[in-house]
C-alpha cells in the first residue's frame, strides 16, 4: 500500500513540475514518462544519433527529462554560437549534483567542472599563466613532444612488419608529455603509475557520460545501488592517492620562488595569498592536476587513434601528407610546430581527423546562471543545457561533405588552408578547453614525426574497418590493429 501510494505521488510531483516547465514557454521535446522521464528516446550506450534524430523533430532547441530533471539540448552553429558565446555570461554555469560531481568527493570543484564565478575567472587565469610559464605554445614544450616521440618511434620500430595495438601506447606517451609540465616528471610505459591512469582515463570516461552515469544522473534513488558506476567512485579515490603522494613530494623538494612545474607554480601562489579566503587551496590543486592529467591524456591519444584509423583506410590521403611532409622537411632533422604553415594539407587533414574524431561529442555540460532566453525560449535560471558539439562538426552546409572523411573541408579553391568557423572540437566561449593549443601542436608533431618515418596499413586479414567510436565522456575508435612499414618499404 506505501509503495503504491509513493509511486502515486512521483507521477504527480513529475507532472506538475513537466506542466510547470510547458508553462513557461520552455522548448519543447518528447513526452517523458514517470521517473524515467525521456531516457528510453536514447541509446544510452550512444546517444548522439537519437540527439540528431530528436533535433530534426523538435529543433535545435528542445527539452530533455533525464529522470524527473529537464536538460535542453542546442544544437546546430547558430545556435551553439548564441548560446556560448554572444550570451556566455548566461550560459557557463556547470550543473552540480551529477556523477562526475560526487565521485570527486572534495570541497574543491577543480576548473572544468567549477560553476561561473570569480572563483573560476581567477584559477583559470592563474592555469593559463601557469601552463604558459612551463612551455605551452613555446620551443620548450616542442622539446617535450619530441622527445616523447622519439620513444614512440623506438616502440613502432620494434613492431615493423608485424600487426600490433596501439591504443595504450598513445595513451602512455600523451600522459607523459603532460606529467612532464605537471609534476617535472616522465614515467616508464611500464612503470605502476602509467598502467593506472591509462586504465583509469579510459574506464571513467566510458562510464561519466555513458549508460551508468546517465543512469546515476537520472535516478538518483539507485544510486545506493551496487551498480557499475560505484567503480567511478573507487577509481577517482584511487588517482587522489596518487596525487597526493606527488603532491607531498613536491613540497619536499620544492625551492619557493622557482617553481619547476605547476604543482610547484601552484604552492608559490599558495604562499603569495595565504589565508585570503581566495579559491586557491590545496584540493582545488588535486582537482587541477586531476583534470589537466586527464584532459592532456585522453582527447589528444583518441584524436591520434582515430587520425591513424582514417589514413590506413585512406592510404591516397596518406601518402599525399607524406609528400608535403618530406619537400618541407627536406634537410631538417626533426619537424617544428612552425612548419605547420608550410602544411595546408597535413593542417586540412589534421582538423579533418578532429572533425570526424568528434572526440567530446556533448562537451560538458552547461547550465544557465540566471533567467535567460535562447532562440525564443524562456530557460530560468539552473537550467543545464547539453551542448551538442557533435552536431556542428557535421552540419549540412557549414562542411563541403559534412559526412565524409575529406581534407577538402578545410582548404579553399587555391589549396590553402582555412578554419571554418563551425570547427570547434574544443568547445567555444569562456569555456573553451584550456590545453587547446598544447593539443593542437601536439597533434602536429606527433602525426607529422610518424608519417615521415613510417607507413601504417590496414593489415589484410582485418576485415573491414569500423569508424563508429565508443561514446563516452570523450570518444575513442573501437580496439583495432595496424601493419607498420618504414617509408619506401614494401
Amino acid at each position: 500500500m506505501f509503495a503504491s501510494v509513493a509511486l502515486l505521488f512521483a507521477v504527480l510531483l513529475f507532472l506538475l513540475l513537466f506542466l510547470n516547465r510547458k508553462a513557461k514557454n520552455f522548448p519543447p521535446g518528447p513526452r517523458p514518462i514517470p521517473i524515467l522521464g525521456n531516457l528510453l528516446h536514447l541509446n544510452l550506450e550512444n546517444p548522439v544519433a537519437d540527439l540528431q534524430r530528436l533535433t530534426k523533430r523538435y529543433g535545435n532547441v528542445f527539452t530533455l527529462f533525464m529522470g524527473p530533471k529537464p536538460m535542453v539540448v542546442i544544437s546546430g552553429f547558430q545556435v551553439i554560437k548564441e548560446a556560448l558565446v554572444n550570451k556566455a555570461a548566461d550560459f557557463s554555469g556547470r550543473p552540480q549534483g551529477l556523477l562526475i560531481n560526487h565521485a570527486l568527493q572534495v570541497k574543491a570543484p577543480g576548473l572544468a567542472l567549477a560553476d561561473y564565478s570569480s572563483g573560476w575567472r581567477e584559477q583559470r587565469r592563474f592555469g593559463l599563466m601557469a601552463l604558459r610559464n612551463f612551455g605551452l605554445g613555446k620551443q620548450s614544450m616542442e622539446h617535450r613532444i619530441l622527445g616523447e616521440i622519439h620513444l614512440i618511434t623506438q616502440v613502432l620500430e620494434q613492431s615493423l612488419g608485424k600487426t600490433t595495438n596501439l591504443h595504450l601506447l598513445f595513451h602512455k606517451a600523451a600522459s607523459n608529455i603532460i606529467c612532464q609540465v605537471l609534476f617535472a616528471r616522465q614515467f616508464d610505459y611500464d612503470d605502476e603509475f602509467m598502467e593506472f591512469f591509462t586504465v583509469y582515463f579510459s574506464e571513467t570516461s566510458k562510464i561519466l557520460n555513458g549508460f551508468w552515469g546517465m543512469i546515476y544522473d537520472s535516478v538518483p534513488m539507485l544510486r545506493c545501488l551496487p551498480l557499475p558506476f560505484q567503480k567511478v567512485f573507487k577509481l577517482f579515490k584511487m588517482a587522489r592517492e596518487r596525487y597526493s603522494k606527488i603532491l607531498a613530494d613536491s613540497k619536499v623538494t620544492r625551492v619557493p620562488g622557482k617553481p619547476q612545474h605547476f604543482i610547484d607554480c601552484y604552492l608559490d601562489e599558495l604562499d603569495k595569498r595565504g589565508d585570503d579566503g581566495s579559491s586557491f587551496t590545496e584540493d582545488q590543486l588535486c582537482e587541477f592536476i586531476l583534470e589537466l592529467h586527464f584532459g592532456g591524456t585522453d582527447t589528444t591519444a583518441n584524436t591520434v587513434l582515430t587520425g591513424l584509423l582514417y589514413l590506413m583506410n585512406y592510404p591516397q590521403i596518406q601518402e599525399h601528407c607524406q609528400q608535403e611532409i618530406v619537400k618541407v622537411l627536406d634537410g631538417k632533422d626533426q619537424a617544428s610546430f612552425e612548419d605547420r604553415h608550410q602544411m595546408p594539407y597535413v593542417q586540412a587533414v589534421i582538423h579533418e581527423i578532429q572533425r570526424m574524431a568528434n572526440t567530446v561529442p556533448l562537451g560538458l555540460f552547461h547550465s544557465t546562471t540566471r533567467d535567460t532566453e535562447l532562440m525564443g525560449y524562456s530557460l530560468p535560471r539552473g537550467t543545464v543545457i547539453i551542448p551538442n558539439l557533435s552536431s556542428v562538426l557535421f552540419e549540412e552546409g557549414q562542411w563541403k561533405s559534412p559526412h565524409e572523411f575529406n581534407p577538402e573541408n578545410f582548404l579553399n579553391e587555391n589549396g590553402e588552408f582555412v578554419k571554418p568557423d563551425a570547427f570547434m572540437p574544443f568547445s567555444a566561449g569562456p569555456r573553451i578547453c584550456l590545453g587547446e593549443s598544447l593539443a593542437r601542436m601536439e597533434l602536429f608533431l606527433v602525426l607529422v614525426s610518424l608519417l615521415r618515418k613510417f607507413t601504417f596499413v590496414w593489415p589484410e586479414d582485418a576485415g573491414k574497418p569500423d569508424f563508429t567510436p565508443v561514446f563516452g565522456l570523450t570518444q575513442t575508435p573501437k580496439p583495432y590493429r595496424i601493419k607498420i612499414q618504414l617509408r619506401g618499404t614494401a
